[in-house]
C-alpha cells in the first residue's frame, strides 16, 4: 500500500479509537460506534468510500472487532441507512470492508476524468457501479494486494492516482493521507476536510451516549452545523 495508509492510522492517535469504544459496553454498540468513526468522511458526504480494516486481535477493550463483525454484521449495516459495506478481503487475521453511499460513488465514478483513467486501467467505459465494484474486487481476490485505482474508488484526487500510476508526469510534493503530485492545494484540503469529519465524529462518540449511535436520525448532532450543536465532551476532550 505505497500509495496510502490506514485512514485510522492517519487520522486518530492509537490510543483514541479503544479509549472510545471502550464507553460503549454492549457488543453491538461497540461496533457501532467504531464503524461510525470509520464511515465519518463518507457519513459527511465529503468522500465516497473508504476503506476499513478490521483486525484479528482483543483490543485494550477486551473486544475483537474481526469476531463482532462476523456475529453482528447485518445488525449493524443496517444501523446505517444508505451506507452499503462490502467485504473486500476476508482472512483469519483481517477482513477489509469498503464503506460507500452507492450514489454519491456512482456520482463520483462517473466523473469523465475518473472514467478515463479506470479506462486505462483496464475497466470497462460502460460498466455500472457494481460492474466495477466487482472488477476490483476480483483483482484484490487474484492479487492479494490493493489496485492503485482503488484510489479513485474512495475519493483521492485523480492527478495523484494518476501521477502514483505513471499515467501523468508530476513531481512528487508531499504526503499526507496519500502521496500528493504536482500543485499541493487541493488536496491538502482535501486531507483537512477528511480529518476534521473524523474528529468531529470522534469527539461525538466521545460522551459515550447511545443515542448518538442512531445516525439514520436527520437531527444527529454530525449531521448539525457546528454552532448549533448542543452536546457536552467529557473533560480533557478536544472537539
Amino acid at each position: 500500500m505505497g500509495f496510502y495508509r490506514s485512514d485510522r492510522q492517519q487520522i486518530t492517535s492509537p490510543n483514541a479509537a479503544p479509549e472510545l469504544l471502550a464507553k460503549y459496553e454492549a457488543p453491538l454498540d461497540c461496533l457501532t460506534a467504531h464503524l461510525m468513526l470509520e464511515c465519518s468522511e463518507v457519513l459527511a458526504g465529503v468522500k465516497p468510500a473508504n476503506l476499513i480494516s478490521l483486525v484479528n486481535r482483543t483490543r485494550p477493550c477486551g473486544r475483537n472487532l474481526y469476531q463482532l463483525w462476523q456475529t453482528h454484521q447485518h445488525q449493524v449495516a443496517s444501523r446505517f441507512g444508505s451506507l452499503e459495506f462490502i467485504m473486500l478481503q476476508d482472512k483469519p487475521r483481517a477482513v477489509l470492508l469498503l464503506c460507500f453511499d452507492r450514489n454519491h460513488l456512482e456520482q463520483h465514478l462517473s466523473h469523465a476524468g475518473i472514467r478515463t483513467l479506470l479506462h486505462k486501467a483496464g475497466y470497462q467505459p460502460q460498466s455500472g457501479l457494481d460492474e466495477l465494484l466487482d472488477l476490483l474486487l476480483q483483482r484484490i481476490v487474484k492479487h492479494d494486494r490493493f489496485p492503485h485505482e482503488i484510489g479513485l474508488f474512495i475519493g483521492y484526487p485523480p492527478k495523484d492516482v494518476a501521477a502514483f500510476m505513471g499515467m501523468v508526469k508530476l513531481p512528487f510534493t508531499c504526503q499526507a493521507l496519500w502521496k500528493i503530485y504536482g500543485n499541493p492545494a487541493q488536496s491538502l484540503r482535501l486531507a483537512e476536510d477528511y480529518r476534521c469529519c473524523r474528529q468531529r465524529m470522534g469527539a461525538i462518540l466521545a460522551t459515550g451516549n447511545r443515542q448518538m449511535l442512531e445516525i439514520r436520525d436527520s437531527e444527529h448532532p454530525f449531521f448539525c452545523h457546528a454552532n448549533d450543536i448542543d452536546f457536552h465532551l467529557p473533560e480533557g476532550a478536544k472537539p
